[in-house]
């Protein structure tokens, strides 16, 4: 039997370098020689063991990018030495939910690197029909990115994001700067950015956000006089912390909408107004993963250049120090993401 190298989350903080065995395919299914996988914020709770804990030990990493090893008998369009992303989600592919595109509400649904095997390996499988092939010349640090993008592209569809709507992003981390971007994509006007970090709000900035706030005390008030004293039109929470859930509900204008998009722990709840909620007829949109159509616009979108990148591809390792970034992770609060380096191309 054919081995490669993995990355194994066997518990909680302790990532350990195993031979493992390779992946075998059927015919509707692809091998994937991995290039470049990124570090997730899921990733990052599973690593704590605050996320899918009784699924380990596990292969994590999902966001990621590489070339076809081998392709299954009914995978014609998708050769060897092909350039491809893949969507993650993998769900029956025929029942209620996945004809609506909302996979992860699948009886069978499984996620590459969260509750199967991942992509801190040398190769994953795949179903063929999950599998995109890249349309043009895109290094594999932006190609990384793909997955991510379409968390982002999702959250923008679900929350029916548009044209001078007022947006706080509650969180200006990685996930919370591509939200930014997605916004300014969309053509939201004013958007306003609150974290802790006054680097990553300038970051934030840099990238589009029209205000950043690192004073939760200033961050109310800022938002009225931003939106002529209603509130802001929506609200994404980007941390999955409950209490900016509730945070969020404070911010919205009569008849917004909060977003819910941070992940918390399975039994954290949020306290929300009802009885106002009610009366000024206010909405609440859940979304965390991009899948579908979602990867292919994600990828469009890189590939045309409409994201700012940089402090999202400057940061990387290889496999074998896998441990060493994530452990390292909080202290480089510039480095917006860091990929771990599988294969060169």
């Amino acid at each position: 039997m054919k081995t490669m190298q993995a990355a194994v989350l066997v518990a909680p903080h302790k990532l350990e370098l195993r031979e493992v065995p390779r992946p075998q395919i059927g015919p509707d299914e692809v091998l994937i020689r991995v290039t470049r996988t990124g570090i997730c914020g899921t990733d990052l709770h599973m690593f704590h063991g605050h996320y899918a804990a009784d699924d380990l030990p596990i292969i994590p990493g999902h966001e990621f990018c590489g070339i076809v090893e081998e392709a299954g008998a009914n995978q014609r369009h998708l050769t060897p030495g092909k350039v491809v992303v893949a969507d993650i989600n993998i769900g029956c592919g025929h029942c209620y939910w996945c004809r609506r595109n909302e996979v992860l509400n699948c009886p069978q649904m499984a996620q590459l690197g969260i509750t199967r095997d991942g992509a801190f390996a040398e190769f994953v499988a795949l179903p063929g029909r999950l599998v995109i092939p890249v349309p043009n010349d895109i290094s594999p640090e932006i190609l990384a990115l793909t997955e991510p993008v379409a968390c982002v592209v999702r959250a923008a569809r679900k929350a029916q994001a548009g044209i001078a709507q007022s947006v706080v992003v509650l969180g200006a981390g990685p996930v919370g700067n591509l939200h930014v971007q997605m916004m300014r994509l969309m053509g939201a006007a004013p958007i306003i950015v609150a974290d802790l970090s006054a680097e990553r709000c300038t970051m934030a900035l840099d990238v589009g956000a029209d205000a950043a706030i690192s004073d939760n005390a200033q961050l109310k008030a800022t938002v009225l006089e931003l939106t002529c004293g209603r509130g802001a039109d929506l609200v994404i929470e980007s941390v999955g912390h409950p209490a900016l859930y509730a945070t969020a509900f404070d911010l919205i204008r009569k008849g917004g909408h909060v977003a819910f998009f941070g992940l918390t722990g399975p039994d954290e709840v949020a306290p929300v107004p009802i009885l106002r909620t009610i009366l000024e007829e206010n909405g609440l949109k859940g979304s965390v993963a991009g899948m579908g159509q979602d990867m292919h616009d994600a990828l469009a979108l890189l590939a045309h250049g409409r994201f700012r990148t940089e402090a999202f591809t400057t940061a990387s390792y290889p496999l074998a120090r896998i441990q060493e970034a994530f452990e390292t992770l909080p202290e480089r609060s510039a480095d917006l993401k860091t990929q771990i380096v599988i294969s060169q191309n």
